[in-house]
């Protein structure tokens, strides 16, 4: 007879979105379980090559959350943001440094392999939760009560409210009947790492060029970098036909010295560039989280970040329906975390997708004055730290498990 098991929340998906979310509901008291195939293991043709760059807020959540002390040793430092204009135009604008000194901080954040995130937050759900399931999911069925989760080795959960962490292609989002706008850009993303003679001095540096950018990131070698090669999806597909050696001299052009000489490349995967937004972030017992609600560009940093800012949010939401003994799948609070995450989402949204066509244009007054923007952050420190601060921080009051002065 297949197992059933009943809980008060179900997390769906057992990438880094759906683990802090499981941690973080698990620390504010809702029994959890977690549904997922675990991470991979770490053979060279299984690794995840991207990395995430956490910025300050997503850090101080994994503090709260009692994992910050085992992940840092694998995480970099970033201290310092430049930006190069490398399109060659008439118009191209000056390179600029944002350093996080100007904000009070060590580092805007921190970068770390997904794997390395991903295997280690696992292994503290494993620790942690009311259970842990590694299998997909094959069907969910939402009645008025509770939903009933049906994975692959024939188990069920019984959860009142399903948290659906389970990707663009989400079995969450599709049984919720939730609908999205999809998005799609002439271009592919290239991730990688790669070692390099001159130290990065925790800096990253993007190059913004006509087909996209390429951006560098440290990592906890001072000699060794992640990559994320923004281009036409002919340029990639060309760039991915390569050797490592031919792709390590093509990457030494783009990069024009700032690294010095490029030595070893790591293996290389190529994804496409598109963009989704779920037309709501909850409804029918089911709150959406990470990239079931939103899939951006890789510009900014911003996509898993906002994924821990939905997880954290829920976390808020489900607490608030804790203290006045209500159903943590009810209407109520869902309404609550959608109206909470509208805001954030729409904004990193917007301007994700402005900035990665700004960069394609070739419109000559969105051009100048795309020029005239980052000539006047170079000239003016105060707009300079206006714009970093908006950057790291959303338009909306961080949830509680991100606040730093509330831990």
């Amino acid at each position: 007879m297949a197992e059933r098991t009943e809980t008060e929340i179900a997390v769906v998906g057992a990438g880094p979105s759906g683990l802090v979310a499981a941690l973080a509901l698990n620390h504010v008291g809702a029994s959890t379980v977690l549904i997922g195939p675990p991470p991979p293991e770490s053979a060279a043709d299984q690794r995840d090559t991207r990395t995430a760059a956490l910025l300050a807020s997503s850090v101080d959540l994994l503090k709260r959350l009692g994992v910050w002390a085992e992940l840092a040793p694998h995480a970099a430092p970033l201290k310092a943001i430049r930006i190069v204009d490398t399109s060659d135009g008439l118009f191209s604008s000056p390179s600029i440094v944002f350093e996080a000194r100007e904000l009070g901080l060590e580092a805007f954040g921190y970068n770390i392999a997904n794997d390395a995130l991903a295997a280690i937050l696992y292994r503290h759900a494993g620790k942690r939760l009311q259970a842990v399931v590694p299998e997909s999911v094959g069907k969910i069925e939402i009645g008025p009560k509770a939903t009933l989760v049906h994975c692959a080795d024939g188990t069920s959960i019984e959860a009142r409210l399903i948290a659906g962490a389970d990707g663009r292609r989400s079995i969450c989002r599709e049984t919720a009947k939730i609908g999205i706008k999809e998005w799609a850009y002439e271009q592919k993303a290239i991730a990688t790492s790669f070692s390099h003679t001159r130290a990065h001095d925790d800096i990253s540096t993007e190059l913004h060029r006509k087909a996209g950018s390429v951006t560098s990131v440290p990592l906890t070698d001072p000699h060794a970098s992640s990559l994320i090669w923004v281009g036409s999806t002919g340029e990639i597909d060309a760039l991915m036909r390569l050797g490592e050696a031919s792709f390590g001299t093509e990457l030494a052009q783009r990069l024009g010295g700032v690294l010095g000489k490029i030595n070893e490349v790591g293996p290389r995967a190529a994804f496409p560039v598109a963009g989704l937004t779920a037309d709501s972030m909850a409804r029918a017992r089911t709150a959406l989280i990470g990239e079931a609600a939103h899939v951006l560009p890789p510009i900014g940093a911003q996509g898993l970040n906002l994924g821990f800012r939905d997880a954290a949010a829920l976390a808020d939401c489900v607490v608030e329906a804790m203290k006045t003994s209500r159903d943590p799948g009810a209407d109520q609070t869902l309404e609550a975390y959608a109206n909470s995450r509208r805001l954030d989402v729409l904004s990193r949204a917007v301007g994700v997708d402005f900035l990665n066509r700004s960069l394609l244009t070739g419109f000559m007054p969105l051009k100048i004055a795309r020029s005239l923007a980052v000539r006047g952050l170079a000239a003016l420190p105060p707009l300079r730290r206006f714009v970093m601060q908006v950057g790291m921080v959303p338009p909306t009051e961080l949830p509680t498990l991100m606040r730093p002065a509330s831990g």
